[in-house]
Formats: structure tokens, C-alpha cells, sequence
């Protein structure tokens, strides 16, 4: 059983995620908390698992509670928050200050039954993190690495799909990559308007463009494109000209934007013109994508157990046989340039 706290100011929230998490036999809802002071109290007596956290709550605000448990008491956090712009960017700060995962609160466009299954999956994700790898990450990404080398300018495609632990390990391998790397598509799990602000973020960091993606971007070097949450993005091809499809549809995989969605595309779409990279996170999404990926041709890198805050995505895709190459994560952005280059020569 995963022990669960869940801490929200409001009583309904608290109400329907003690009612929707205790359908699920895996998952035990040990008490819940209206702000930190009564939660670090409970999380003393009860010692749960994995910790349910709002950003806006009286007393204190949940990042700096975040920030103190982090540093005390590091547990799997998972941040709860609006389906707002600025909620984007405060779930963001959260996950510098430690959270694992983000989500959304059931709202209008986001309904409880949409929350309950991204939010078991978030538990059980959360619950499998090695916190002191995560800690160990978080700290590696916000190290400056030297940027490698300009490259020859290729016109290949690069798709990586990565999910719980990969907000970390995406700025670390994008903030590596030169300013004319080959054009990349990315899905990472996360919800819309956390999509966005993630995208900014990176684009601060990394001598490539970083953005959300829109219907119809073009897929360029010196360019990233991230799928927007709640979205699923595709590769397409008009003539010699890359560009991505967005658009809505049914969950794949148990996810929107779906890794399998992306990989299937472009293994369709670009064929050996690609570069396929699967990275940290729970479940399967994008395993049997790669695996069609490699067999029409395309270079596929998978990042090894080591440096996985969670081995489940490149697990999953090495035992389907879709992987050439399996790398610690300090090495992908120069497996992803050497891939690039071989098949361009």
C-alpha cells in the first residue's frame, strides 16, 4: 500500500481526493492536512509515502513549506494547482524546490474523472522516485555544463519523450545543445499552462529556441518545440518542410500529450531522418513507439537506470528491443549530436 497525505486548504479538494484515491487498492489515504503546520505534524506520526501539496494555503505557502520538508524530511511531493498561467508558473517553482510531479485541480475544463487517473499515476510514479538520486539531480541540472561544440547543420529530427523526473533531466540535456542543433520535438507530461511556462524557462537557459508548440511550427535546427499539456503533437511533412500537428483527442497510454503519439509520427514521418530519445519516468508511453521508430530506420537512445529519477519509460523501450543506444544522461546530448551527424554523412 502507498501511504498518502494530502494537504489543501480547501475541504472539498481534500474530500475528493480522499474519495477518488480510495477506489484504488494500491492507494491508502493515511490523513489529510488544511495547512503545513498541521501537515508536518502529521507527517511525523503518520510518515506517509507520498505527499499531495497545494501552493496557496494560509499560514504558509506551499513552496516554502516544499522548501523546508526538502531539506528536513525529503518525501515524493506531488504540487496541486490551478489550471492558470500563473499557476504554471508557481508549479514550476515548485519543482525547482523539490516536487516531483505537477497537476491540475479539477475544474471546468478539467474534470474529476480526467484528475483521478492523472493523479494515481502521479502517486505511483511518486512513490517509485529514489529521492536521493532526485535530490542528486536537482542539483546536477542547476550546474552549468559547458555547452558543446557548433555542429555541422543537419536537417534531421530529434523527438524525446521523457515524464516523472524529466523537467530536470530535459534542462540538463538542453542546455547542452548547441544553437544549431538538429530541430527537436519534445513531449514531457505535464498539464497545459505548465507546459508553457516550462518551454520559457528552458528558453533562458538553452543557445537553442525553446517553445511551446502551436499548430503548424516549423521543425528547424536551432529550434525545440514542446508539446503543449493537455495536447497531443504530431510530426507531418510538406515537401521538405518539418512542421508538427497539435491537436486534442483521447488519452494514449493513459496520457495527453502522449510520447507514443509523437514517436509513431515521426518514425512515419521521418523515417531513418530521425533521432529517437527516451528518458526518465513511470509506465510504458513510448516504448512500442520507439520500437517503430528503429525499425524504420531511426537512431534510438534510451537513458540508462543509473541516472533514471525513475526507470519505467527506458525500461520498458529497451526490453520491447527499440533501443541502439543505452547512455547515462550526461551523455545524451552528445550521443543525440554524434546520431545526427552519422546519418547526415
Amino acid at each position: 500500500m502507498i501511504r498518502i497525505l494530502v494537504v489543501d486548504d480547501s475541504a472539498v479538494v481534500r474530500e475528493i481526493f480522499t474519495n477518488e484515491l480510495s477506489r484504488d487498492p494500491d492507494l491508502e489515504v493515511v490523513g489529510t492536512a488544511i495547512d503545513p503546520y498541521i501537515a508536518r505534524d502529521k507527517i511525523v506520526k503518520l510518515k506517509p509515502d507520498v505527499l499531495t501539496l497545494d501552493v496557496e494555503m494560509p499560514r504558509m505557502d506551499g513552496i516554502t513549506f516544499l522548501r523546508k520538508l526538502m531539506r528536513y524530511y525529503p518525501i515524493p511531493v506531488i504540487i496541486v494547482s490551478s489550471l492558470t498561467p500563473k499557476g504554471g508558473e508557481m508549479a514550476l517553482e515548485a519543482m525547482n524546490a523539490g516536487a516531483v510531479e505537477v497537476m491540475c485541480k479539477p475544474g471546468a475544463s478539467y474534470t474529476v474523472g480526467d484528475m483521478s487517473v492523472e493523479l494515481i499515476d502521479k502517486i505511483k510514479a511518486a512513490a517509485a522516485v529514489n529521492m536521493r538520486r532526485w535530490m542528486s539531480s536537482k542539483s546536477d541540472a542547476e550546474k552549468q555544463a559547458p555547452r558543446l561544440s557548433t555542429i555541422r547543420t543537419t536537417n534531421k529530427v530529434v523527438a524525446i519523450g521523457a515524464s516523472t523526473g524529466g523537467t530536470q533531466a530535459l534542462q540538463k540535456v538542453l542546455s547542452i545543445l548547441p544553437a544549431n542543433a538538429p530541430g527537436t520535438v519534445v513531449v514531457q507530461h505535464m498539464p497545459e499552462h505548465f507546459t508553457s511556462s516550462f518551454a520559457q524557462r528552458l528558453n533562458e537557459l538553452c543557445a537553442m529556441e525553446v517553445k511551446e508548440a502551436e499548430n503548424g511550427d516549423s521543425v528547424i535546427p536551432g529550434k525545440v518545440l514542446i508539446a503543449p499539456g493537455n495536447k497531443h503533437m504530431l510530426l507531418r511533412r510538406s515537401g521538405a518542410r518539418y512542421y508538427v500537428e497539435v491537436k486534442g483527442g483521447p488519452l494514449v497510454c493513459r496520457q495527453r500529450p502522449s510520447v507514443e503519439v509523437l514517436f509513431n509520427s515521426v518514425a512515419r514521418t521521418a523515417g531513418s531522418n530521425a533521432v529517437g530519445v527516451i528518458m526518465t519516468g513511470m509506465g510504458a508511453d513510448g516504448a512500442d513507439g520507439m520500437l517503430q521508430m528503429k525499425q524504420d530506420g531511426a537512431a534510438t537512445i534510451a537513458q540508462d537506470e543509473s541516472s533514471c529519477v525513475v526507470f519505467g519509460m527506458p525500461k520498458e523501450a529497451i526490453q520491447r528491443g527499440g533501443v541502439d543506444s543505452v547512455v547515462h544522461l550526461d551523455r545524451i546530448p552528445e550521443t543525440i549530436l554524434k546520431c545526427a551527424q552519422q546519418s547526415s554523412a
